[in-house]
């Protein structure tokens, strides 16, 4: 039985955001919004300041409280995942308000390709904005994954949205596209049941905990590492 986690290891972490860039491009996720998040915690007191960076997602939880709650069973469990269906989903909210880490969200706009500099010109009265290049060319001016084509990443304002973790790469046998742009290496994916994995030696390895234990949701996402 195939059973998918993330292992995350804090101490390779460099807080450079990259994994939440590359989710949004990958997903298309519409503008001003993010599946991808992090936590930062500040201890001390100036000068003598710390601070710890903790990248967050969907926890694909094994007590998944979103999906109990999803009145068109637009939210299902598969292989480790709690996939997200934003063709069922109807926008009732209900899930976002069920999740106590607070990582689903109703999507504010379409997740569809945003032509980048809309109205504005990188150089005021030099360069033409995105929208004129767009009009000029036919071609889309902007951020998104042109390769997708299916409601899997692409998705309508008004509906939940959520990390999948790229449920649409690991269909073909790939790993999260957060895993792959991760420049530290700081992120791990792999098969928790199958023992030569290298996320099941990490977890073997470490004493890996999770986010918000005290939820009692079981999550497949593991730190190591500071936490």
């Amino acid at each position: 039985m195939t059973k998918y986690a993330m292992v995350i290891d804090l101490g390779k972490c460099v807080g450079c955001s990259e994994c939440q860039i590359a989710c949004k491009i990958e997903n298309t996720v519409g503008a001003g919004q993010f599946f991808s998040h992090h936590e930062t915690i500040t201890t001390g007191t100036f000068p003598k300041v710390s601070y710890r960076y903790i990248p967050t997602m969907c926890n694909h939880c094994d007590d998944p409280a979103c999906m109990k709650v999803c009145p068109v069973g637009a939210i299902a469990q598969k292989d480790g995942l709690v996939v997200q269906d934003p063709g069922t989903c109807v926008g009732c909210g209900l899930c976002n308000e069920a999740c106590p880490y607070g990582n689903i969200r109703l999507r504010t706009a379409d997740a569809l390709f945003v032509e980048a500099g809309d109205d504005d010109p990188f150089i005021d009265g030099c360069t033409a904005t995105g929208a004129e290049v767009a009009e000029e060319t036919g071609v889309p001016v902007g951020w998104g994954n042109y390769s997708a084509a299916s409601k899997d990443v692409v998705a309508a304002a008004s509906t939940s949205g959520k990390c999948n973790f790229c449920e649409h790469l690991v269909a073909k046998g790939d790993d999260p596209y957060c895993v792959h742009m991760c420049p530290a290496g700081a992120r791990v994916w792999g098969d928790v049941e199958d023992a030569k994995s290298d996320v099941a030696k990490l977890l073997a390895e470490n004493e890996p905990s999770v986010s918000h234990p005290e939820y009692g949701t079981n999550p497949n996402v593991y730190y190591i590492g500071q936490y």
